[in-house]
């Protein structure tokens, strides 16, 4: 890493978006690969040995684990997009990523290696959350740091755009794999060439990315000589309430994407007995609608006002926790529409979600806290959702699961409205 330049030369507006989008891109693809193959895998492979339920639940902890190295890359990867630059910080943390993919993809399974094989898988699984959690604070201040006033919303959508594209091309991939492979060939081998595939896309994020220049709002910084020596003990000192909310106001967009991913997929091929090949092209039609709504959303929310339009993605998420039991009772038509709304409304709350983080935190310390607070709600959110609804399906019932995703979506609405109260970095009221 270097120190910006005094005076970058002027990036164009087309460049920036591309850099910021694929750059999420193959960060959310390989996450996705990852939480593909921890419901389809990584139970048989890596632990064996436990009956079906007790593996899928040890195969969901791994995947847990990301969402808690996330902040931990947040402050490490955000210290460095703070004192030194954005663009050098955002390449270290594709390389991050990239890396931690590619080695799943070469790993041992139980067979081969015994107990060390999940502990290398855990080890693995911590370096893709270490390595997001520093790739999406600067794709995001990338895109919203070259925003011309009132765009703040439709720039910061374009690294939102990686989530549904990511996902699209994992969840594809994986369905290519299992039409035209052997059951037996898929398990064998055919399963690592998603990971070891990563690497073309890490090197082509590379080259786009090494071809950009910091953003005028971080040179602002420099020139003035505003930066602070510890960015994540200036955030705790003088933001923390904007943290919390942030937080709180993030975390239902991970709990319901990942109750439509990771769990919705679990719980269709083992407790109502549906072939992958009938759910995941079912998921990709729903994922269609969630990429279509994330420049609806963001359009309204710089019209209308970010919190606003997140508020009522909020309030729409919790009224829908209630039609959790009702859609999955109605076979294949039901799940498709479940997995229709679902993601219409995740696309609705994660198009304004990238601008609201970002607005209250000043440029000297935004990179540390837009990071922290997106990554955090990812822990209260996404970590433990496929894990605890599992549990509360099995043991309660479907609707217990809904009243999960209501409930969540209650104190998400609640801190979105104190937010509102937050003063942004120019000392305006935040809408």
């Amino acid at each position: 890493m270097t120190e910006a330049a005094e005076t970058p030369a002027p990036t164009s507006n087309r460049r920036v978006l591309f850099a910021s989008l694929i750059g999420t891109t193959i960060e959310f693809f390989d996450f996705y690969i990852y939480a593909t193959a921890a419901v389809l895998v990584f139970p048989q492979l890596f632990f064996p040995g436990h009956d079906p339920a007790a593996a899928q639940l040890s195969s969901f902890v791994t995947f847990a684990i990301a969402f808690f190295a996330r902040p931990v890359g947040a402050v490490v990867f955000g210290h460095f997009g703070d004192r030194i630059g954005r663009k050098a910080t955002l390449v270290a943390a594709l390389m991050t990523m990239g890396l931690s993919t590619i080695a799943i993809g070469l790993l041992p399974t139980h067979a081969q290696a015994g107990v060390l094989a999940p502990l290398l898988l855990a080890l693995c699984r911590f370096g893709q959350g270490f390595g997001l959690g520093g790739e999406w604070g600067g794709a995001v201040l990338l895109a919203t740091e070259n925003a011309p006033p009132g765009r703040k919303a439709w720039f910061g959508m374009f690294p939102q755009l990686g989530a549904p594209i990511g996902f699209l091309l994992s969840t594809g991939s994986f369905i290519l794999l299992t039409s035209f492979m052997a059951e037996n060939d898929f398990l064998s081998w055919g399963w690592r060439i998603p990971f070891l595939a990563s690497a073309i896309l890490v090197f082509v994020g590379l080259w786009v990315r090494l071809k950009i220049h910091e953003t005028p709002e971080f040179q602002k910084v420099v020139d003035k000589a505003e930066r602070v020596k510890a960015p994540a003990l200036t955030l705790f000192a003088r933001y923390k309430g904007a943290l919390v909310l942030g937080a709180v106001g993030g975390m239902t967009t991970f709990v319901i994407f990942y109750l439509l991913t990771v769990w919705g997929l679990s719980w269709a091929t083992t407790e109502l007995g549906l072939a992958r090949a009938d759910i995941l092209p079912i998921q990709m039609v729903g994922v269609l609608f969630f990429g279509a709504m994330i420049p609806v959303a963001a359009l309204a929310a710089d019209k209308w006002g970010q919190l606003r339009i997140l508020m009522l993605a909020s309030i729409g998420i919790g009224l829908f926790g209630f039609a959790i039991g009702p859609l999955f009772e109605a076979g294949l038509t039901g799940l498709l529409f479940f997995f229709a709304i679902g993601f219409a409304l995740m696309g609705c709350t994660y198009g304004p979600l990238s601008a609201a983080m970002a607005r209250p935190f000043p440029a000297a310390v935004r990179y540390t806290g837009a990071s922290m607070a997106f990554n955090v709600a990812g822990i209260l959110g996404a970590s433990l959702a496929p894990y605890v609804a599992t549990k509360l399906g099995k043991t309660y019932g479907l609707g217990a699961v809904g009243l999960y995703l209501t409930g969540a979506a209650l104190l998400t609405t609640l801190a979105l409205w104190a937010m509102t109260r937050l003063k942004n970095e120019e000392g305006e009221g935040a809408t």
